[in-house]
Order: C-alpha cells, then sequence, then structure tokens
C-alpha cells in the first residue's frame, strides 16, 4: 500500500489520504470543489464545481504517474439530481471513450456544503 499525495490537490481535511495504490489499483478520496491554491470553493454553480472537483481528481491521479484514461469507475455525490444535467455536461469533457464505469446518487448533504464530490479508482498498466 502506497500514499499518494499532491499540493495541487486539497490537503485532507480529516484522517485520510487523497488517494492510496495497492497493487495496480488508485483509489482517490472524494474531492470536493475546493481550489487547492485558495483553500476554497471556485466561484460558481455545478458546472465550475463539478470542473473543479475533477480538476483536483486529475491532479491527484498525476502524481500517481496516471490519467484521467486509466479510470475504470467513478462515484458521483450530488446534493440535487436536478444538477445531473449540467453535471454530466462537464464529466463529459474529462472522460472519452472507453468510458468508465459510474454511479451517480444524490446525498442529503456533503462536506462543506458542496454540490458535488467525485471520487474513482483507476488502473495503472
Amino acid at each position: 500500500m502506497k500514499v499518494i499525495s499532491t499540493k495541487k490537490a486539497p490537503a485532507a481535511i480529516g484522517p485520510y489520504s487523497q488517494a492510496i495504490r495497492v497493487g495496480n489499483l488508485v483509489y482517490t478520496s472524494g474531492q470536493i470543489p475546493i481550489d487547492p491554491a485558495t483553500g476554497s470553493f471556485v466561484e460558481g454553480g455545478i458546472k465550475e464545481q463539478t470542473r473543479q472537483s475533477l480538476t483536483n481528481v486529475k491532479a491527484i491521479l498525476e502524481e500517481a504517474g496516471l490519467t484521467l484514461g486509466h479510470v475504470v469507475k467513478t462515484t458521483v455525490f450530488l446534493a440535487d439530481m436536478n444538477d445531473f444535467a449540467d453535471m454530466n455536461a462537464v464529466y463529459s469533457e474529462f472522460f472519452a471513450e472507453p468510458y468508465p464505469a459510474r454511479s451517480a446518487v444524490a446525498v442529503r448533504t456533503l462536506p462543506k456544503g458542496a454540490s458535488v464530490e467525485i471520487e474513482v479508482v483507476a488502473e495503472a498498466g
């Protein structure tokens, strides 16, 4: 097991790691739309928040020597399922075929009042 950590994504705000590599798999923690340069949420709505969350995921994967093309599974948590179409529009900018498997679920609340949180599993090699 290896801890993956980068300053190009928000630091963990609790007892967890940004990502863990076990064998050929990298598991990221859920990423909320915090800009690592400011430590604050990005301005804007669900599209901007989705873009920042995925940018954070991408930075963590890059630290592990991977790209979004290595992602095999994503989980998207939404505070409001009415945001699905806008989230999906931005999500489609980050992934190409063959698309990773995905779950999208509505939750009551997310950390710090985020509208979206995204975690991934990626395969190296």
